[in-house]
């Protein structure tokens, strides 16, 4: 086995079969269509902050792998909440076993269940909120209207959350965005807990919902970009799970070509998915590649990959491949 990519020459030694294999040549397509000089959008769903993506994700934004994300509300955060809060993190192993008295005995102490892993309210969401009001105040004053990730580069690049680092800022998947001011897409953000703390202040009347940008402006935002960095041969699309993250940006080929009328407007050129929902009749999730073809999103010759599998275990081990680790 080689000694400078241990962890590649393992993956080609022993992956050679089923989900193993997909997961390869989907690596392959990937590092393929990156060398041709096209770029890539990275779409996170599920809990992968939670799940300490960051680790290997940060690496891939600063090798230039990744040229956009979109992701849910909760991986905008949680990535952040664990670079502040991480030692008042707690693993439940056994979180099958709980009853429902014990689950209502983490609630009572402020634990959040993420499946094994607690998030913890106090130091992890009220510390993040505390930042937050200031800028939505700043917003709410100087008519200043922001993305729900310009909020979150705002934090970083200002160094107010610098005292509270309790890991390593390049174990951070946002600290390496901030750092190259990538493009994240973020719809549904009102479906996150910065998103609910958000509506509770308009609630309180300490600001406007306003001075958040929305999904819409988002999807405007996303088709001149792609656009302008498309050229005639398209972005890659490689989606980690299922759900609003990989749902909405894919999209806005099909918006530009049938709703606008821009018939030059290239198909994604590679698609990918990783997921554990398994192919069925009437998912979103788990459709097949194939079938986003008849909704103008992927064409005949696209390279297409379906890895169903648990994302935390094959997401890291694709980007290491990447990186020829």
């Amino acid at each position: 086995m080689s000694t400078s990519r241990p962890v590649s020459a393992f993956i080609e030694r022993h992956f050679l079969h089923f989900n193993a294999a997909a997961l390869v040549d989907a690596a392959k397509g990937y590092k393929v269509h990156k060398a041709s000089g096209k770029k890539m959008l990275i779409s996170l769903a599920g809990a992968m902050s939670t799940a300490e993506l960051g680790k290997s994700l940060a690496e891939m934004i600063r090798a230039g792998q990744v040229d956009i994300i979109s992701c849910t509300g909760a991986n905008l955060e949680e990535d952040l909440m664990n670079l502040v809060a991480h030692d008042h993190y707690e693993r439940v192993p056994h979180y099958r076993d709980l009853t429902p008295k014990e689950e209502r005995a983490l609630l009572d102490r402020g634990m959040n269940r993420v499946t094994d892993t607690c998030i913890p309210e106090e130091q992890a969401f009220r510390r993040l909120e505390e930042h937050a009001v200031k800028l939505w105040k700043d917003g709410q004053a100087n008519d200043k209207r922001r993305f729900p990730h310009e909020l979150f580069y705002e934090m970083i690049k200002s160094g107010v959350l610098k005292p509270y680092y309790q890991i390593d800022p390049k174990d951070s998947w946002m600290v390496a965005a901030a750092e190259r001011n990538l493009p994240i897409i973020c719809p549904g953000w009102e479906d996150s807990t910065m998103g609910n703390i958000f509506a509770a202040h308009c609630i309180l009347g300490d600001c406007e919902p306003r001075i958040m940008k929305s999904g819409i402006e988002y999807m405007m935002w996303l088709a001149d970009w792609y656009t302008a960095n498309a050229g005639t041969e398209g972005i890659g699309f490689f989606q980690i799970g299922g759900g609003i993250a990989g749902d909405f940006p894919i999209c806005a080929v099909p918006m530009m070509y049938q709703d606008l009328k821009r018939h030059d407007t290239p198909f994604w050129s590679y698609f990918c998915q990783i997921s554990d929902s398994t192919t069925s009749y009437g998912s979103y999730s788990g459709a097949v590649p194939n079938e986003k073809i008849t909704w103008g999103k992927l064409d005949i010759d696209t390279p297409k990959y379906i890895i169903e599998s648990d994302a935390t275990i094959v997401a890291p081990l694709i980007f290491a491949y990447i990186l020829d680790q």
